[in-house]
């Protein structure tokens, strides 16, 4: 596992995150603390701002107020991801077409030049073996299936060593036994690495099976977060609409007043 160890996982602070597009206003005083290590899930309906919540935290926007801290250094500051190394997980899996397996993997470390020839083949040879991949190496992603993409781009940021993984939507697109595995993946990176990871997802089976804690994200704030077995349980209205998908979430009652 030495190719592919992670330095020592860091905490993530999202503190009273507000951003808005145009007058909009998409998040509204975001607060929660994922611990090193944790599997931490945001899960909500689609336009709930999840999408916009992690590329916050990954440092692509700025929030308009508040502040997100990463192992205590600020998320939006370029220096930060020039320390700590965060890798993340498109939805689409954004493969490039033109490379193989092997390639794809081996892109960031060949461009910016961080290791001999030999090293990245075992570094990305490691991560393949980890997600079953190694057979794959040299196919191209029209080769792979959707699941396999998954791991493919999965093994691409374990590449990196990061010391946080951000997972966008990892189960769109499957059907319900692919998007079972894909979970079951990301437990197990986890337990490999012991990496800090932040899944977003609009799948509540998956969100509520891999998580160590959840927030239910909703009209841009969080109506609960807790571990799953406790959200299961809860009697609050918002959330027994988001988990019962046959109540109206679009019902004025659940909205932000």
């Amino acid at each position: 596992m030495s190719p592919t160890k992670s330095p020592s996982p860091v905490s993530v602070d999202v503190r009273g995150v507000r951003k808005s597009y145009a007058g909009h206003e998409v998040l509204h005083d975001v607060t929660f603390t994922v611990q090193p290590g944790e599997i931490f899930v945001i899960m909500g309906p689609s336009g709930s701002g999840k999408s916009v919540l992690l590329r916050q935290i990954i440092g692509l926007e700025r929030p308009d107020g508040g502040e997100i801290l990463i192992a205590g250094l600020n998320a939006s500051a370029e220096s930060t991801h020039a320390k700590i190394r965060t890798g993340l997980v498109f939805q689409s899996g954004a493969l490039f077409n033109s490379l193989s397996v092997f390639d794809n993997c081996a892109f960031y470390l060949k461009e910016h030049r961080l290791y001999d020839k030999a090293t990245i083949r075992d570094k990305v040879m490691e991560a393949l073996r980890m997600l079953s991949l190694e057979n794959a190496a040299h196919k191209s992603p029209a080769e792979l299936s959707g699941g396999m993409k998954k791991r493919v781009a999965v093994a691409r940021a374990l590449v990196m060593e990061p010391q946080l993984l951000l997972y966008d939507e990892p189960t769109s697109e499957l059907d319900p036994i692919m998007a079972a595995t894909v979970a079951e993946l990301i437990a197990t990176v986890r337990e490999e690495t012991h990496l800090t990871s932040i899944v977003v997802s609009h799948d509540r089976d998956v969100a509520l099976t891999i998580g160590d804690r959840v927030a239910l994200l909703m009209n841009g704030t969080i109506k609960a977060l807790d571990k799953p077995s406790a959200i299961r349980a809860s009697k609050d209205p918002v959330v027994c609409s988001f988990l019962n998908p046959q109540i109206d979430l679009n019902n004025p009652r659940f909205r932000k007043e």
